[in-house]
């Protein structure tokens, strides 16, 4: 179950007030990210996603994971850029004042690919967690303790709370899945911003960081690796879709949907001009649909990269750091669209 990518973002200047309160670490990071690119003003299309549910047999083989980040409804799509905005005005509408390289700003081509109008800003945040369906306390503790698996080197944690909260999670029908970013604030309070069909206690925790993890990477903004147009290139789109109609069942559409539409290219941070398959978020695909015979290694927990990466652009203190395209969207009724005042 692949789960997509489904909105592009950009980058702007932060207010004066908003400076001053950075140290100069974020200082640095803030004024790199003001050349992440042109906010996408016409996302007309996001990543289709198929639910399907959820397999044992294609778990262990490494096959999708999910059925895919879920995008909002179009009529929200002005609002839910004005929230990213709002919350991070590096998210703003805007062209760079500067270039990233100019400013030092030179991460690994391996990075992970982040969309930049759902990311969350450089400060440190706690989105509060929830539960849709009764779960046991030993439970509810494992599933954060790895989602804060991110908090190795990332500034932005997550944490259960008795009411609602930001991010809701179920683990009803539905397969696995996440809303992207900062996307998860228009979601109606009654519904789950987050999908783990099945997961109990007795789930092996392999499962739990490649799942788990995988769609925390969702929350926190990032799309799929395999989407990335370099490794898309190296797909045989023949054998592809004889594999994934053997495989999954799926047809021509859904292949196209879920595999061969490439990330857009200008929504990503810069630096990374090449797909890191070893990325929590890029799946395993057998050398046997690849152009040069080449496995797609994908990644089964977060890598090293991953987590430079995610320090990057969610820089913790320095005092606490360690050492060193096309998705379904959904729909409900007007009345229960959910406005973040901006």
């Amino acid at each position: 179950m692949f789960d997509r990518p489904r909105a592009k973002f950009l980058t702007g200047a932060a207010t004066e007030e908003q400076d001053a309160a950075l140290n100069s670490r974020q200082q640095e990071l803030l004024e790199a990210l003001e050349g992440i690119g042109r906010i996408a003003l016409e996302v007309t299309k996001g990543f289709p996603t198929n639910h399907h549910e959820h397999n044992e047999q294609e778990s262990a083989e490494g096959c999708p994971i999910c059925g895919g980040p879920r995008g909002l409804p179009r009529r929200l799509l002005n609002q839910a850029a004005k929230t990213a905005s709002t919350i991070n005005p590096v998210n703003a509408p805007a062209y760079w004042r500067k270039s990233a390289h100019e400013l030092g700003f030179d991460p690994k081509p391996e990075n992970i690919s982040a969309l930049t109008s759902k990311y969350w800003g450089p400060r440190p945040r706690r989105l509060t967690v929830s539960f849709m369906e009764t779960a046991a306390p030993d439970l509810r503790r494992r599933i954060l303790s790895h989602m804060n698996a991110w908090t190795r080197t990332g500034c932005i944690s997550f944490v259960e709370t008795t009411g609602v909260g930001e991010v809701r999670i179920s683990r009803g029908q539905g397969g696995y899945w996440s809303y992207l970013g900062t996307d998860i604030l228009h979601i109606p309070r009654n519904r789950p911003t987050m999908n783990l069909q099945g997961f109990t206690m007795n789930t092996p925790e392999t499962e739990y960081k490649r799942v788990v993890r995988h769609e925390t990477g969702h929350t926190l903004g990032f799309p799929h690796e395999h989407m990335r147009g370099d490794i898309i290139a190296r797909i045989d789109r023949d054998k592809i879709y004889a594999y994934a109609s053997r495989t999954f069942g799926w047809d021509r559409q859904t292949v196209d949907e879920q595999i061969l539409t490439p990330i857009d290219e200008r929504s990503l941070i810069p630096g990374s001009t090449r797909a890191d398959q070893l990325s929590i978020m890029c799946y395993q695909l057998p050398g046997s649909v690849t152009t040069d015979g080449e496995p797609i290694v994908g990644g089964t927990d977060i890598d090293e990269t991953d987590y430079e990466f995610c320090g990057l652009i969610y820089p913790r203190a320095p005092r606490d750091m360690p050492a060193p395209t096309v998705t379904e969207t959904d729909d409900w009724s007007v009345d229960e669209d959910v406005l973040v005042p901006v």
